[in-house]
């Protein structure tokens, strides 16, 4: 298993891996949404950037990451916005080798930390982040605009 960056012709394979991450997370998600972030992972201009996981040939996860301040540290973080790895991959430590990239990423971009959000009954993740990462004792909001 490697992890690179994203690259054009994986268009098919993320799609396909990012449609199975909204319906893992019952996010009604359309084609032209996921071509709308392709966009911006393909953007160097853009903040938004994504890691694969692959198996030879064969995608079996994502990462995307964005850079974000933290004025009260006055340091910056690298945030792990989406985390995805196939099911049939699942247990395979994809997950792991994708979040140690995402580390080692922030360490040489010069990022204070790495930071993520996950569902809360996303026990089997949760088990797996518990072992990476401590969790903070933050509750997050959203608001709509």
């Amino acid at each position: 298993m490697i992890v690179r960056p994203l690259e054009q012709a994986d268009w098919s394979a993320w799609d396909a891996l990012y449609a199975g991450y909204a319906d893992f997370y019952q996010v009604d998600q359309t084609p032209q949404m996921r071509a709308l972030v392709w966009e911006w992972i393909m953007d160097p201009a853009h903040e938004v950037d994504g890691l694969v996981a692959a198996d030879g040939d064969t995608l079996i996860g994502f990462a995307h990451i964005r850079p974000f301040a933290r004025p009260l540290a006055a340091q910056t973080g690298l945030f792990l916005d989406d985390l995805f790895v196939s099911p049939a991959a699942r247990g395979s430590g994809a997950a792991q080798t994708l979040i140690e990239a995402v580390r080692v990423r922030a360490a040489a971009d010069g990022h204070g930390t790495v930071r993520w959000i996950t569902a809360h009954d996303n026990a089997r993740a949760r088990k797996v982040y518990d072992t990476l990462a401590a969790p903070i004792p933050f509750t997050t909001y959203d608001m709509d605009v």
